[in-house]
């Protein structure tokens, strides 16, 4: 694993074109650039027959805005932040505060709430 200091160049957050809700973060950094995120951060409903927002996408959100020490969405473009990556091809394991001991996965968040049923947690 490599740690480096990267910037957020750009960022999404919106419905892909297959429907999901999802976001990403462009960062580049000294030994290159990669985008993170993509995992969904809504769910299925069959009850609603609709795509609903989850827990988890929203504790994505809150916790991708605390790490990197912003307030709002936007103003993430331009930030800086640590990176864990696994080099060259690889992907950015998780993103981290530049001065606080702060740090953000979304494997790992994913992981905790996989037990779980995000569609009973609205």
């Amino acid at each position: 694993m490599t740690i480096e200091n990267g910037k957020i160049t750009s960022t999404m957050l919106g419905i892909e074109d297959h429907g999901i809700l999802s976001a990403y973060l462009t960062i580049t950094f000294a030994s290159g650039g990669c985008s993170f995120g993509g995992y969904s951060l809504d769910s299925w409903s069959a009850g609603e027959k609709r795509r609903v927002g989850t827990a988890f996408g929203t504790e994505c959100i809150i916790r991708i805005l605390d790490t990197v020490g912003v307030e709002k969405w936007e103003d993430l473009k331009g930030a800086f932040v640590r990176v864990a990556h696994t080099g060259l091809g690889g992907v950015i394991e998780k993103i981290g505060n530049l001065i606080e001991d702060k740090w953000f996965s979304f494997k790992e968040l994913s992981e905790q709430y996989s037990g779980r049923n995000q569609s009973d947690e609205q």
